[in-house]
């Protein structure tokens, strides 16, 4: 894919801080462009954030999304043509502990950066990222959603992105479309990847138990996930955001994920994952009793194969490979600035 588009581009990322984040501003700080970050600090320690040093690549503001008088002055001062919403709290049971947090932050969050778009005409493109998580989900076995399923996520993280895109869809009939400002959503399936130390997040959990030599605690083996490396996502944002820029007819929502053949069970991800590190790393399945998570979830992502001509480019295979190779550098304290940079380079020079 080619980054020139972004060259000299201001570009304003929410959540620059996470671990989508982050990559996403690496990937458009080598692409030349000029990047704004509006986050809270780095939600956990280590971060990618920090081992990355972008506090000195990039102008990245510390603030709350739920601000919307700061959030004016950014847009004032910075005056960004694209803008990546991907500020959230996007951790299904943290939002069974803080369900009001939840909703603060992922609906009137959307509302704020929606009414910032609206307000200042030097935008461009507009992204909202939300989750695969936010259709009506029975649990049905080998049922791929499609973008015009309904939306009524179930754990109040899922809902509340529910309600992110019905914002986003309100914003974009009353205002959007009459300013002439492009936007989409995109809704992304499980990301992996180096550089992701959340809680409660398997892969995450899988590199912590391997640097302090425990066994990782499986709670649902068999659940099946879009997992895909977070190449692949952001990728796709890029795309979006830079076809709709020209052509506002592509705007839309866009479910990201793998083909078919590389959803995978938690199980089968942590095996491709412990291969990696040959006898080094253990597991054990156990249950905890927690708060209800889905079983089976897929999408459907026909849509964007069709209307950019896009396919995945890294399988499940290679996304472990790739995600366990950075993890093992980190447990090592090697070289992430080069490792991170060698594998977008490689991603997106293909």
């Amino acid at each position: 894919m080619d980054l020139s588009f972004y060259k000299n581009k201001t570009v304003l990322i929410t959540g620059h801080t996470g671990f989508k984040g982050s990559w996403l501003s690496e990937i458009l700080i080598l692409a030349g462009a000029k990047v704004i970050g509006y986050s809270l600090e780095p939600p956990t320690t280590p971060n990618l954030f920090t081992y990355l040093k972008l506090k000195d690549k990039m102008v990245s503001i510390i603030a709350d999304i739920r601000d919307l008088d700061k959030l004016n002055k950014v847009f004032e001062e910075h005056q960004p043509e694209i803008v990546f919403h991907l500020a959230a709290q996007p951790i299904v049971r943290i939002s069974y502990s803080e369900p009001v947090y939840t909703y603060d932050v992922n609906v009137m969050g959307t509302v704020n950066i929606c009414e910032c778009v609206r307000k200042y005409p030097f935008v461009k493109s507009f992204l909202n990222v939300t989750t695969d998580k936010v259709y009506e989900n029975d649990d049905i076995p080998d049922h791929p959603f499609k973008e015009d399923e309904k939306l009524n996520g179930y754990d109040p993280y899922s809902n509340s992105k529910s309600c992110s895109e019905l914002v986003t869809d309100s914003y974009n009939k009353s205002f959007f479309k009459n300013l002439n400002i492009p936007v989409s959503t995109a809704r992304s399936g499980n990301v992996i990847g180096g550089g992701d130390f959340s809680k409660d997040r398997i892969i995450p959990d899988a590199a912590r138990a391997l640097n302090e030599k425990k066994a990782l605690v499986i709670r649902n083996p068999h659940s099946t996930r879009p997992y895909q490396h977070v190449l692949e996502p952001l990728a796709c944002y890029l795309l979006i955001a830079k076809e709709q820029y020209f052509n506002h007819a592509l705007c839309g929502a866009y479910n990201i994920g793998p083909d078919s053949c590389d959803f995978s069970s938690t199980i089968k991800l942590i095996e491709l994952f412990s291969k990696y590190f040959d006898g080094d790393f253990k597991y054990m399945i156990k249950s905890d009793n927690g708060p209800h998570e889905a079983a089976f979830l897929s999408l459907d992502n026909n849509k964007i194969k069709k209307t950019f001509r896009w396919t995945p480019k890294i399988n499940i295979k290679k996304a472990v490979e790739m995600t366990a190779e950075w993890y093992d550098v980190w447990r090592k304290n090697g070289d992430l600035v080069s490792l991170t940079k060698k594998q977008i380079m490689e991603f997106f020079n293909e």
